[in-house]
């Protein structure tokens, strides 16, 4: 296997996300758990990057480091080149919601507010006056195909209705990386193929970067990459031509899904 500092991983100079040397420990039962255990990873503007391996694999702590919710115990992520463990809480407020948006298997969304108030609320925390708020809001949700649904509460929607709200509301301050962690787990099949065609399409038409901590192999379909995780550590890395797939089946050469 080459190393995943290899010729698939993006030259630094094209990288929007580079993570160098990232360790994170646990302590768990008396135990300590090495979720990330030196973790090299580029990722291009605009790439459809999947994130693969099994429970405990570290993909949900490389989720949240990668986007600021988290530090690692030791190494460095550069957003942009901004060196991320250089930000205060002020700052790091400001990447989370101009830089990034999140996307969550469980929705997330406020119940009580509308899909279009739901939309609005990043817009708002990040100092958009109401009216273009609501604007940029009716936009982003016809966009994902719910410009009929704008004063439907979530209860109203449908679980793929739910989730199409909360990739407008992920956009909504038009941020260069989406974060999607499991964004199919509680969808149907036909409902999660939807939404992976339009997170796809995001990176076709808007250059946004989606990476993806995932299980489901309808993912790889569409990723530029796939990185595997095993006990903290990036065991492989494929580009989508190097993965054999076919209706129900994938071979991808030995990589640890």
């Amino acid at each position: 296997m080459e190393s995943p500092s290899d010729s698939r991983t993006p030259d630094a100079t094209g990288a929007v996300i580079r993570a160098a040397g990232l360790r994170k420990t646990y302590e768990l039962g008396g135990e300590t758990v090495h979720a990330l255990n030196g973790v090299d990873l580029m990722v291009s503007r605009g790439e459809y990057l999947s994130i693969m391996g099994p429970s405990g694999s570290g993909k949900s702590t490389l989720f949240n480091v990668v986007g600021g919710l988290d530090k690692p115990d030791d190494g460095e992520v550069y957003i942009d080149e901004v060196d991320v463990a250089t930000l205060d809480n002020f700052e790091l407020a400001w990447l989370r919601c101009h830089k990034i948006g999140y996307i969550f298997q469980t929705f997330n969304l406020i119940p009580v507010q509308s899909a279009m108030e739901n939309v609005m609320l990043p817009m708002l925390f990040g100092g958009m006056g109401e009216s273009d708020a609501q604007d940029r809001a009716k936009e982003l949700l016809d966009s994902v195909g719910l410009g009929e649904r704008l004063l439907n509460r979530p209860s109203q929607l449908s679980g793929g209705q739910q989730q199409r709200v909360a990739i407008a509301r992920a956009l909504a301050n038009d941020p260069a990386i989406l974060l999607a962690d499991e964004p199919t787990g509680n969808l149907d099949l036909k409902t999660g193929e939807q939404i992976i065609d339009t997170l796809k399409r995001l990176t076709v038409e808007s250059n946004v970067t989606v990476i993806s901590a995932t299980h489901d192999h309808k993912m790889l379909a569409v990723s530029d990459r796939v990185v595997y995780l095993t006990d903290g550590r990036v065991t492989d890395i494929k580009r989508r031509d190097e993965l054999d797939i076919h209706v129900g089946t994938i071979s991808d050469g030995g990589g640890g899904a």
